[in-house]
C-alpha cells in the first residue's frame, strides 16, 4: 500500500490512548497494509497505528520472520520478567535496557474481526507489550527507573531529530516490576 511518516517523540498522538477498532472493513485492511509497509521499510519489529498518526487500537509485528497484526489487544503477562535492549521507531537511534514480562498471551481480532490469540516469549513478548503500550499512550521510556530515564532523556535531547514538545511522563497501567514511577 504505502509507506507513511512515523511520528516522533513529542508528537501528542503518541501520548493519546487509541480508540477500539469497531469497523473491520477495507479501510482497516489498508491501515494494516500501510503499517506493515512502513514497519518493514523502517525497518522495525513492530509498529502501532498511533505512530503513523491513526488513533486506533491496531499494531503490526515482524519478529523472527513472522509477520502479523492485532486489533484491540488484551494482554495476560507472565510474572517472570526479562531485561533487554529496546528501541522504538518513534525514537530513532535510542536503545535502552527496558524491563518487560518474559511471556505474553494476547487476545484480540484480526483485520476481518475474527478472534485471535497470540502467545509469545522473549522478543515477540517484548514487541507485543511495546506496541500495546503505544495504544495506551505509554512509551517505553515510561518503564525505566529514574536513573535510566534521565540517561534516555539526555540521549533524546541530544538526538538530531529532537526538539518537539516537552514530554509528559505517564504511569503505566501495566505491571512495571517496580521500575515505574
Amino acid at each position: 500500500m504505502a509507506v507513511k511518516d512515523i511520528r516522533l517523540f513529542g508528537d501528542p498522538v503518541l501520548r493519546t490512548p487509541a480508540d477500539p477498532v469497531v469497523d473491520f472493513d477495507k479501510e482497516l485492511a489498508r491501515l494494516v497494509a500501510d503499517l506493515t509497509d512502513t514497519m518493514r521499510d523502517a525497518p522495525g519489529a513492530g509498529l502501532a497505528a498511533p505512530q503513523i498518526g491513526v488513533g486506533l487500537r491496531v499494531f503490526t509485528w515482524w519478529v523472527d520472520g513472522a509477520l502479523g497484526h492485532l486489533c484491540n489487544p488484551v494482554l495476560e503477562l507472565s510474572s517472570e520478567r526479562q531485561d533487554g535492549e529496546e528501541g522504538c521507531l518513534s525514537f530513532p537511534g535510542i536503545y535502552v535496557d527496558t524491563p518487560r514480562a518474559l511471556r505474553v498471551v494476547a487476545t484480540g481480532q484480526d483485520m476481518h474481526g475474527e478472534p485471535v490469540t497470540i502467545e509469545g516469549s522473549e522478543l515477540l513478548a517484548r514487541c507485543i507489550q511495546h506496541e500495546t503500550d503505544h495504544l495506551d499512550g505509554i512509551l517505553f521510556i515510561d518503564r525505566l527507573d529514574r536513573e535510566m530515564r534521565r540517561t534516555a532523556m539526555k540521549a533524546i535531547r541530544e538526538a538530531e531529530w529532537a526538539g518537539g514538545a516537552k514530554p509528559v511522563i505517564k504511569v503505566s497501567p501495566h505491571a512495571t516490576f517496580g521500575k515505574g514511577m
